[in-house]
């Protein structure tokens, strides 16, 4: 039983190892028959999830790891967002010379935030957190270039320096509880020193950030985003999140009263969604652009993580988020593998115009991570917003609005020229798209405007508290 409650993880990885072993055998030109063992283990993961979600929740490996409805609703978010990264990947990547090795190093790196989406225990976590982690490296650095170089060192270093913080963390929390697991945890740390707590508190935190491309740990994104292909940079500022920040909030459950720390996620929250802003003011490649967006939005998934436990809000509102985000940014991220030569905002000028499809996906993806109804992401800002308010947190919605209403700008900096008349007449497809990101880009659109359309039968289905 144990074993069974962590097949999907299981099949993950496997896949992973096969996709790497088959790859060495193939010519180049058959190389997209991996993509397809990758994209039938992860239906099959899918299937497993969904089936594992009709039964009770409960723990596994002696209460390390919970399956449960979050756990999950993890599971098909994190699998259907790796599902269109690889359907980007068929024409982006497609026949070159590290396409198997790129499919299995996201496999890797899925099976490791799955597992932090349903840690229990710290060492798990830690686990977690280095197979989730590690391979993301390895594909930033594919990208052949001195800014692919550059960015895949400053991604090394600073998930070796953040590992270290959260092993600090985590062995602080160990010395002072003499356990790892969530339960005991809970029943130590209140009369534990409460200075202790907070240190280890802190340090797994600033490691999570990492994970999530949140302040402090977020220096890393925006140079991953603009210099990795765009099938890394469409997986690296989207999965990961949803395992690091599930995380954080099955973290902070256990924590005591003793710690302000929704006081620090909330700071955290804030100067995420702030910094992003501004940051993405002065950017005018579109990927780099996404990449300081990304950090903002982590900000906003942070709101109801700061009343977790004070609101019945926080969690449903944070896993749809969660999944609002992964379709929306998916689908701004698509466009932009579909026109991988347009690297400055004003080349998208005329594109609406003379590809409608692609810009209406584009329109959708970046009014949606505005938070423009009826996308998915509106709702999640809506009821995480609510989730602040109704656990006392009303100074943290505001100022969430606020950062909104200030994101607008530069993503109309994008919007505005896509849709604007040629400066010239254009000579022949002027916007030769790829096939599979665009296509990928009009179904990750669509899933967005969908999943606003149904937020309220998607909302009854979403658990109000963890282990449910």
């Amino acid at each position: 039983m144990r074993v069974v409650a962590m097949t999907p993880e299981m099949l993950v990885f496997a896949g992973g190892l096969v996709v790497l072993i088959s790859g060495s055998f193939l010519p180049r030109y058959r190389q997209w028959w991996t993509r397809t063992i990758a994209a039938i283990v992860l239906c099959g993961a899918l299937a497993v999830a969904a089936v594992l979600m009709t039964a009770p929740a409960r723990t596994a490996f002696e209460g390390s790891f919970a399956v449960d409805s979050t756990t999950g609703i993890a599971r098909i978010v994190v699998i259907v967002g790796l599902l269109l990264v690889l359907a980007v990947a068929g024409g982006d990547i497609a026949g070159s010379v590290r396409e198997s090795e790129t499919y299995a190093l996201l496999l890797f790196s899925v099976s490791g935030i799955l597992v932090l989406a349903g840690a229990e225990d710290l060492l798990v976590l830690v686990t977690g957190y280095l197979l989730a982690g590690i391979p993301l490296y390895g594909l930033i650095g594919l990208a052949h270039s001195a800014t692919g170089a550059e960015a895949a060192m400053k991604a090394y270093l600073m998930g070796a320096l953040f590992g270290v913080i959260l092993l600090l963390g985590v062995t602080t929390l160990y010395g002072v509880t003499g356990g790892t697991r969530y339960d005991e945890l809970a029943s130590s740390l209140a009369s534990a020193p409460t200075a202790a707590v907070a240190a280890g508190l802190l340090g797994v935190l600033a490691g999570l950030m990492f994970e999530a491309g949140g302040v402090p740990g977020h220096y890393w994104i925006p140079d991953a985003a603009q210099a990795a292909n765009g099938t890394t940079a469409m997986f690296v500022t989207t999965v990961p999140k949803v395992g690091a920040l599930i995380a954080v909030y099955r973290l902070v459950a256990v924590f005591p009263a003793t710690v302000a720390w929704p006081l620090v996620i909330a700071l955290i929250a804030v100067a995420s969604m702030s910094l992003g802003n501004l940051a993405a003011y002065w950017q005018r490649d579109p990927r780099r652009l996404l990449g300081w967006s990304t950090v903002s939005q982590v900000g906003f998934l942070l709101v109801p993580i700061a009343v977790a436990g004070r609101s019945e809000f926080a969690l449903p509102s944070l896993l749809f988020y969660l999944a609002g985000y992964t379709a929306t940014n998916s689908a701004a991220f698509a466009v932009s593998a579909a026109l991988p030569d347009r690297r400055h905002l004003d080349s998208y000028r005329g594109l609406a115009r003379t590809r409608p499809w692609l810009g209406a996906a584009l329109l959708v993806a970046l009014l949606g991570l505005v938070g423009t109804p009826p996308t998915a992401v509106f709702v999640g800002k809506l009821i995480t917003a609510t989730a602040a308010w109704d656990g006392g947190q009303a100074w943290l919605a505001v100022v969430a609005f606020g950062n909104s209403l200030a994101s607008l700008f530069y993503y109309l900096r994008w919007i505005i020229p896509s849709f604007q008349r040629p400066t010239t007449e254009p000579i022949g497809d002027v916007f030769a798209a790829k096939n599979w990101p665009a296509c990928t880009a009009v179904l990750a659109a669509g899933l967005s405007l969908a999943l606003g359309i149904a937020a309220g039968g998607v909302w009854e289905l979403l658990p109000r508290s963890l282990m449910s």
